[in-house]
This record gives structure tokens, C-alpha cells and sequence, in this order.
């Protein structure tokens, strides 16, 4: 009956938990003081433990929750399944439309341009989020805004050479490689490490 319970309440926080991250916490706290699964000290230490551990803070939670809850590491498999499964279902869905739609309108000149269009939306997404992250305390000189813009230069590349690619395989690969998110963010570490450290 626990291991039900375990898994009811943490389907629904991931179902309705949305903002993700912190938003979560009180929802899990919600359901743990509602069950009894432990003091409110140890959620406060589950808390702590989740927000230095890598990973999402709220599935971090479900798992030491789980594992507290059950004494079991089945416990924590089962909580940390319930609190992710929701948000499988829902993206596995949307790319079943997805593909649907693309099989069904790939050759649409309206559905081509529409997902045109969406990258370059996404792209300003990720412009406007970078934007906000900008503040004197980050952008100390011309420098740091030097390495801003290669990476960002670096990330659109792939879109801004997208017909060019679809000729030319090897350039295709070369755009993938240098556009990578992880070897932008290693590079950009390791220049500002070797710049400001």
C-alpha cells in the first residue's frame, strides 16, 4: 500500500508540478506531511541534500523521499519513475504528432516555413533568456562580451547555414561539431578561466 501511495503522490506532483525545480518542493512537502513519510527535519535535510547533489532539485526530493519513505532503494526507483513519468507520456505524445504531421505535411511549403520560423523563435527564446542573465557583474569588460557573442555566433550557426549544409555534408558535420552545447560551454569555461582566473 505504501509503495501505492509512493507512486500516486508523485505522479501527481509530476503531472501538476509545474515551474519545475523549487516550484516543486511544496507540493512534495504537501504529500510527505499529508502521509507521514518523515519529520519535518528530515525534509528540511532532503531539501539541503537535493540542492547540492547534480541534477533537478524536485527529483532529487522524490528520490531521498522514496528511499526515506520505504527504506528501499526500490522505494527511491519508484518515486523517481512516478515523478518523471508524466512528463515522458506528455513529450512522447507530441512527438508521435509531430512525426504524424511532418509524414502528413512534409511537403507543404506552409508547414516547411512554419518550423523555419519556429527555430528562429527559439533562437530569440534563448537570446532573451541570455539577456537577462546580463548584468554588470557578469559582463565585467569588452572581453566577456567578446565571448558572449563568438558562443552565441557559434550556437545560431547551425540555422544561419542550414541550406549551405543540406549541399555539403562535411561542412554539415564541421557546423555540428563547432555548434556543440557542451563544447561551447567547456570552451567559454575555459576562456574565462584563463582570461579572468
Amino acid at each position: 500500500m505504501l509503495y501505492l501511495q509512493l507512486f500516486i503522490s508523485f505522479f501527481k506532483i509530476g503531472l501538476f508540478g509545474f515551474g519545475g525545480g523549487l516550484a516543486i518542493i511544496s507540493l512534495i512537502q504537501m504529500e510527505v506531511e499529508q502521509h507521514g513519510w518523515m519529520t519535518q527535519q528530515e525534509f528540511v535535510d532532503i531539501v539541503a541534500i537535493s540542492q547540492v547533489t547534480p541534477g533537478p532539485i524536485g527529483i532529487n526530493c522524490a528520490t531521498y523521499v522514496g528511499y526515506t519513505a520505504t527504506g528501499s532503494v526500490w522505494g527511491s526507483m519508484l518515486t523517481t519513475g512516478a515523478i518523471v513519468l508524466p512528463s515522458l507520456i506528455i513529450m512522447m505524445a507530441v512527438c508521435r504528432i509531430y512525426n504524424w504531421l511532418k509524414r502528413r505535411f512534409q511537403h507543404s511549403p506552409y508547414f516547411v516555413q512554419t518550423l523555419r520560423m519556429m527555430r528562429f523563435t527559439v533562437l530569440g527564446l534563448i537570446a532573451s533568456a541570455a539577456l537577462m542573465l546580463i548584468s554588470p557583474t557578469t559582463f565585467i569588460d569588452s572581453v566577456s562580451w567578446l565571448i558572449f557573442g563568438v558562443v552565441f555566433l557559434l550556437a545560431a550557426l547551425p540555422q544561419m547555414t542550414a541550406s549551405s549544409v543540406r549541399e555539403n555534408p562535411r561542412l554539415g558535420q564541421a557546423v555540428n561539431i563547432a555548434s556543440h552545447p557542451i563544447l561551447l560551454i567547456v570552451l567559454s569555461a575555459i576562456a574565462g578561466w584563463l582570461i579572468y582566473g
